[in-house]
């Protein structure tokens, strides 16, 4: 029985990235003692009217930091692509459990389900839901600058993926509220069972998902998220109510990093759900 385990994590490889100066300018976003303060690249041409503007929070995975996916929006501005909206790229913390940076303590994946439930490896609840409240407190700040929740985007790689899924379906102040959920080579964490569920009721939020765009991105040849952790995310997703509103994009010959197509696929998505508003 092979098993992969999210513990070796390298920055996503973006194609076309040369010639790009890095930018590191940043805006007053929370800060906590032992973590990076985020990545703040503003908008192109932000919007005169506070309510028309737009943010995206990216969030990196495993092993990175936001500097790792800094090269995305400096895709999109050297295309001048999504003008108007403002990147933020959170850090996560130094974890002694994982001995790297992480969101939350990774937990080992098996090409084979285990023979019965109880032998699944205990996911890290405590560390995904502190997560999930620092994202939170992201949205926070945008909201406070005069962004509605409906003109944010959550998005992230691998680990990012894991808790921008979990933020739109159990955060008590954002789930179902949000412009959109941009998923890259990642999956949904705590599916097993009726966590989820239990979760949302805990939270005061509806037994089904809101009406929240979501985009899913997988590599063909993605060694890092198994096909039956691919499969059972999407089964689970439908589950919760989020088939009608879920796009899913499958890039052959493509691993655990991001492209110039999966590029092109966000930029449509976020195009479509959260465009450019007129001043």
């Amino acid at each position: 029985m092979s098993a992969a385990t999210l513990s070796h994590n390298p920055t996503p490889k973006v194609d076309n990235m040369d010639g790009i100066a890095p930018m590191k300018r940043r805006m007053t976003l929370p800060t906590e003692p032992k973590r990076q303060d985020p990545i703040y690249i503003p908008a192109e041409k932000p919007a005169s009217d506070p309510a028309h503007g737009a943010a995206f929070i990216l969030v990196h995975g495993l092993g990175d930091n936001a500097e790792g996916l800094q090269a995305v929006p400096q895709q999109f501005q050297s295309a001048h692509k999504l003008p108007y909206m403002h990147w933020i790229i959170p850090n996560a913390m130094e974890s002694r459990e994982a001995m790297t940076t992480a969101w939350y303590t990774p937990s080992s994946f098996s090409a084979f389900p285990p023979d019965r439930p109880e032998l699944a490896p205990e996911e890290d609840a405590d560390g995904m839901l502190a997560t999930v409240k620092y994202i939170e407190s992201l949205i926070d700040a945008c909201t406070k600058k005069g962004i509605p929740p409906n003109r944010i985007v959550l998005g992230g790689f691998s680990q990012g993926c894991a808790m921008a899924l979990l933020t739109d379906l159990t955060s008590e102040k954002y789930a179902g509220k949000l412009g959109g959920i941009v998923g890259l080579m990642g999956y949904l964490p705590l599916s097993a069972g009726r966590k989820l569920e239990d979760m949302r009721a805990v939270a005061g939020l509806p037994p089904v998902h809101g009406q929240v765009p979501i985009l899913l991105a997988r590599g063909k040849k993605d060694q890092m998220i198994p096909g039956r952790i691919w499969k059972d995310t999407l089964k689970r997703l439908e589950e919760l109510g989020v088939e009608s509103d879920l796009e899913v994009h499958e890039y052959e010959g493509l691993g655990h990093s991001l492209s110039g197509p999966v590029l092109r696929d966000i930029c449509t998505f976020v195009e479509r759900y959260v465009p450019a508003l007129e001043d």
